[in-house]
């Protein structure tokens, strides 16, 4: 196992003073080993990292709170990563800050150096960077403010899929949606509820499950949709059982970070098919480039693509295969399955 940067930063002179030790959004293949474990206390707002770290024993909290030291762990977003360091500041007198290249650590660090007169210690290693700073003041203008409206008056903020707005991809699957639905729905990472709200635009639903592991992502969902047949539901899809359901629409991502992880995408059109009654419809939206029909087209009887263009393709499934010896699927005619 490749040597953390945490261990070789302890090895060049960093100490940490007595108290607990506040993490802010560690991955779940994290490397925390090198910290004292009854010290740690691990903050996040995705779902099945902060579930990883509970199973592992650690300690998990709800709001960060004052901290002798503060760890934060580089997220894709880079708003999101200022607000954890403002956040780290705010709550610790000695900040840790770790993150790979590609997530954008090497510019924070920069950053931090010019407030801090460059009084700033660290390494880098493993494609990364590691560096360490006093708290305090000086980082106020990078507090997250919370949910904002952006254009269309979306409700969205930083950390959350498309924060600058609903995606055109999503757009395009509400659109196509038919007119009347069925009575039990789901949205499967429902985001900040765009496919949600067109649902209930339909005639025939009498309630739907957003469900969304990114915390952050739910309480956007929590002001754009106010419709009372809505329920906000804080898990992750690919984990646990949960239905069944009538209809399903879905966004799924197929990112972890910045890596593509089509697996992912699978997972997701895998559970739907659980969660669905024997005649329930699953609309999909996906990147051109995925190849899910495969997938669908061995959990479900019917397959076909409804729309689409150059970037992304719109899918209808019905009938999720249950059972051994179930009928043979239905596939629909090559027109309907173009780009494939």
């Amino acid at each position: 196992m490749a040597r953390s940067r945490i261990s070789t930063a302890f090895d060049e002179g960093l100490s940490l003073p007595e108290g607990d030790i506040l993490v802010l959004r560690p991955p779940a293949a994290m490397d925390l080993y090198a910290l004292p474990g009854d010290r740690l206390r691990i903050h996040h707002t995705f779902r099945p990292d902060r579930d990883a770290w509970a199973s592992a024993g650690l300690r998990v909290v709800e709001e960060p709170g004052a901290a002798a030291v503060a760890l934060v762990c580089v997220p894709r977003s880079k708003a999101l990563a200022r607000g954890l360091i403002a956040e780290a500041a705010k709550a610790a007198p000695l900040v840790i800050v770790d993150g790979q290249r590609t997530e954008g650590v090497d510019a924070l660090w920069r950053e931090v150096r010019a407030r801090r007169n460059d009084e700033v210690e660290g390494l880098t290693q493993g494609h990364g960077r590691l560096f360490w700073f006093r708290g305090g003041a000086g980082f106020e203008e990078w507090a997250l403010p919370g949910p904002q409206q952006a254009e269309g008056g979306l409700w969205t903020q930083p950390g959350v899929f498309s924060a600058d707005g609903a995606d055109r991809g999503s757009m395009m699957l509400a659109e196509v949606l038919p007119a009347s639905l069925p009575k039990r729905m789901a949205d499967f990472g429902a985001g900040v509820g765009v496919l949600s709200l067109a649902a209930l635009a339909r005639e025939g639903v009498q309630s739907i499950d957003l469900i969304e592991a990114e915390k952050l992502a739910l309480d956007c969902a929590r002001l754009n949709v106010t419709d009372p047949r809505a329920r906000f539901v804080w898990e992750d899809v690919t984990s646990g059982a949960r239905g069944p359901y009538d209809g399903i629409v879905m966004n799924p991502p197929f990112h972890t970070g910045r890596t593509p992880e089509p697996r992912l995408g699978v997972a997701f059109l895998q559970a739907a098919a659980k969660a669905l009654t024997p005649q329930g419809r699953l609309w999909v939206v996906a990147n051109r480039h995925l190849p899910y029909e495969a997938t669908l087209e061995g959990l479900f009887r019917q397959v076909e693509e409804i729309g689409g263009d150059a970037g992304f393709k719109l899918l209808q499934a019905a009938q999720p295969l249950k059972a051994k010896g179930a009928a043979p699927r239905a596939v629909a005619p090559t027109r309907a399955r173009r780009g494939r």
